[in-house]
């Protein structure tokens, strides 16, 4: 078993490198490290920076997000509490840790940066996957993502690039992140109550069934009033830890800054692994422009695809300036010794249990339960998106089903190895099939960034001739592959692509 996991952890790391540097030891020669950054920028200024200059009309179209037409329909509200609860998980608390301890304190700043432009990136995709939804199994109901606009979008020469995309996505949500994800709660209930990793993984496996097999609109249901809850309390208690050491925010903010950009070193701190641990972190946390939250976004029922884009870029700035930056003020402002022995979701509770006592081991624990188990159950209605799109039949699904269980057994078993190879191994899987799927991703939101605009254009036109709440006429617009009965104006060519 060993000889296997270590052949695979060296074909892993290659898929590393190229994705995210490393190739001849050039950090900045990643695909993603090179081209996230780049990207959002360009997102922004062609949205003319809209994460700063429409933040207030986000937050009213968030007001405005329960509301929805049909019963069976997915409200604006609980496609981005179930986007939020696939983004606000392992990420959040163990992979802050992870960035801190591998790349410094700096890794804090360079994730902040990927939120903020990402914020902009996560506006065009979802918007995007809003423009070519197609109607789902019931009246009201809705699929779509990036392999949707891809092949509608791109048209069917690209359908290489939708396909690889879907696989990506399958094997990133539906088996690693997945594991990432049990593994994390294993280690987090085992440190806090000594339950057998092993067991905690059964549990998982079973509720999760019991909610995932019910579809979107039970796993939205359940996000939605699950997410706000834990979000308010893990920000709470990152306040109180704040308030608490408020006197040495100036300092912690200081060492983030300085170690950003390799002015003194923090831990493993070159500049280098800094900027790379930050991007891949922030990218894990946030997930902006990896493809993740689109297949969600797709199936809100919202009157105009950029309501979708507003929403799931609010997903980004509370998943990472706000509980991000808790979990980092919660480790920074504590005791606990930087590049020792204690990492990952033990190094967060370590430095919450030095500040408020042993009770923040159990915190922690609690926390990371509800987080990841409800990046558990979103990840699950992403990787069966992409089933629908390939190949949908009975079997498909069951054959998905079983290995998406495995893969929640194999995390906890992880867990239960105490290996520190196992548990880097288990990462690196992560980091692989989500670079390697964000990129096909990244190259698609490039080429077809000129249709959000255009639908964006729209939504402000009608905003600055006083509609408060604007609706999409897909037949004012030319845009190849568009399913026209979604949006008004007949229904789609078949075909019709260019």
């Amino acid at each position: 078993m060993q000889g296997f996991l270590d052949g695979l952890a060296t074909l892993i790391g290659w898929g590393n490198d190229l994705t995210w540097g490393g190739v001849a030891g050039i950090w900045w020669l990643g695909i993603l490290v090179a081209g996230l950054l780049p990207a959002g920028l360009f997102f922004t200024v062609r949205t003319r920076f809209i994460q700063f200059r429409a933040f207030g009309h986000m937050v009213r179209v968030m007001a405005r997000s329960f509301h929805k037409e049909h019963d069976d329909s997915v409200s604006s509200f609980q496609a981005f509490a179930t986007s939020a609860a696939a983004r606000v998980g392992t990420g959040n608390i163990a992979g802050v840790a992870v960035a801190i301890t591998a790349g410094g304190p700096g890794a804090i700043f360079w994730m902040w940066v990927v939120a903020m432009v990402g914020m902009a990136t996560s506006f065009i995709e979802n918007t995007l996957a809003q423009v070519f939804k197609e109607q789902g199994e019931t009246a009201g109901t809705f699929r779509g993502g990036p392999a949707y606009y891809i092949d509608k979008g791109l048209g069917h020469r690209w359908k290489w690039l939708s396909v690889l995309f879907s696989i990506f996505l399958i094997i990133c949500f539906g088996f690693f992140f997945n594991a990432v994800q049990a593994n994390a709660m294993s280690e987090a209930i085992h440190a806090a109550w000594g339950i057998n990793p092993l067991i905690v993984g059964v549990v998982i496996a079973v509720l999760a069934s019991l909610i995932v097999f019910g579809g979107i609109k039970s796993i939205g249901q359940f996000a939605g009033i699950v997410v706000p809850i834990m979000a308010l309390c893990y920000i709470a208690i990152a306040i109180v830890v704040i308030l608490v050491n408020y006197a040495r925010i100036p300092e912690v903010f200081a060492t983030i800054l300085g170690n950003a950009f390799g002015l003194h070193e923090a831990g493993a701190g070159a500049f280098g692994a800094v900027v790379a641990n930050g991007i891949k972190r922030g990218l894990f946390s946030n997930e902006a422009g990896m493809g993740s939250s689109p297949n969600v976004g797709a199936a809100a029922d919202v009157k105009h695809p950029v309501v979708q884009g507003y929403v799931q870029m609010a997903s980004v700035f509370l998943d990472t300036m706000m509980i991000c930056s808790a979990t980092a003020s919660i480790i920074l402002l504590s005791n606990v010794e930087l590049g020792g022995m204690v990492e990952g979701v033990t190094l967060t509770q370590s430095a919450l249990a030095s500040e408020v006592g042993a009770w923040g081991n159990s915190f922690i624990a609690i926390a990371l339960i509800f987080f990841a188990f409800t990046s558990i159950i979103a990840n699950y209605y992403y990787a069966e998106t992409n089933i629908f799109y390939l190949w949908h039949t009975r079997v498909s699904i069951a054959c998905y089903r079983f290995l998406y269980i495995v893969f929640i057994l194999f995390g906890a078993w992880v867990a239960s190895t105490g290996s520190e190879d196992n548990f880097k191994l288990l990462w690196n899987m992560a980091d692989m099939s989500m670079g390697f799927m964000a990129t096909a991703n990244l190259l698609a939101i490039l080429l077809l960034s000129g249709v959000a605009i255009k639908v964006f254009a729209d939504y402000e036109a009608q905003r600055d001739a006083g509609i408060e709440e604007p609706v999409f006429d897909a037949s004012k617009y030319h845009i190849p592959g568009i399913e026209r009965d979604v949006w008004g104006g007949g229904p789609h060519v078949p075909g019709e692509h260019r």
